[in-house]
């Protein structure tokens, strides 16, 4: 199974959440679990756990260049301390982007796609932000589901409102899932007119432990929000898609090739006003989590 990660604008926690659901897989341990760093902006993980960025994202573009049995993916991974592997990208964009392009140019398409389709692994593809021409596209449209992260202030929201459409028609199994404070997760779906698998709430704690960091003793509060939010989110992942039907799929976005609504009141702030404050906390208020809704994700 191959689950594509993605933003459209910003830092919203795709990384992040690439570990946290390799952490949270169901069955993990007879799960060949593997966070690959696609993003054309360069990694984050070798830095995070202390690796080396070899092997990794540029090793297996030159390994590439000379063997396309999808087995080679494994030569150049590393293993994080949760057990899943990791094909780390280098920090420097120039290098990502263009071992990203060696691998999206291959004749019969990119190694790790034909990995996803063995018995027993799910790679979970982190590919950054999906700016239009990004060589990680060429994996998010092999991906047997893609993952949208979007915050949920306005600007973030116009953003995502762009191309919420276009990426819908990448995959199967679309799914919008919304990051943060901002927006209560009702105002964006009857706004956008779409239906979300989810929110993942501000939870730095959880996310330090979760990529290799620990937050102070003092702020250490248990399993927080982002690592229950994860577990739920990967239970519906690994869950079976839709059957398939002889009409044109229901995308969690939308209709196929509906048009979006942007309207004013949730897009933009009106002049002389201040910005929209944060939600209350609690579940039922601002709707964060995936049941806050009644919708079940990917439905």
């Amino acid at each position: 199974m191959l689950i594509a990660l993605c933003s459209v604008k910003g830092s919203p926690g795709v990384t992040t959440l690439a570990v946290a659901l390799a952490v949270k897989w169901p069955h993990a341990g007879s799960i060949r679990r593997l966070v690959a760093e696609v993003d054309p902006a360069g990694g984050d993980l070798a830095m995070r756990f202390g690796l080396s960025t070899t092997p990794g994202l540029v090793s297996l573009a030159a390994a590439a260049r000379r063997t396309r049995h999808s087995s080679v993916v494994w030569e150049h991974t590393q293993v994080l301390p949760n057990g899943a592997f990791v094909v780390v990208a280098p920090p420097g964009g120039a290098h990502a982007r263009a071992a990203l392009s060696t691998l999206a140019s291959a004749p019969d398409g990119p190694l790790l796609p034909a990995v996803a389709r063995d018995t027993g692994v799910v790679i979970l593809a982190d590919c950054g932000r999906v700016d239009p021409g990004s060589p990680a596209e060429a994996i998010a449209r092999r991906a047997d589901a893609l993952v949208l992260l979007t915050g949920t202030r306005g600007d973030d929201l116009a953003h995502a409102a762009a191309r919420l459409g276009e990426l819908a028609r990448w995959t199967p199994r679309p799914g919008l899932l919304l990051t943060g404070e901002g927006y209560p997760t009702a105002d964006v779906e009857r706004e956008l007119g779409v239906r979300t698998i989810g929110r993942i709430p501000y939870d730095p704690d959880a996310a330090a432990t979760l990529t290799g960091h620990r937050p102070p003793p003092a702020r250490r509060r248990g399993d927080g929000g982002l690592a229950s939010q994860a577990t739920a989110l990967a239970q519906a992942l690994a869950g079976p898609a839709a059957p398939p039907s002889a009409s044109p799929p229901t995308s969690i976005f939308g209709e196929p090739d509906q048009q979006v609504r942007r309207p004013p009141a949730l897009i933009t702030t009106p002049p002389g006003r201040p910005p929209i404050p944060a939600p209350a906390v609690g579940p039922q208020r601002n709707g964060h989590g995936p049941s806050a809704t009644g919708k079940e994700p990917f439905a």
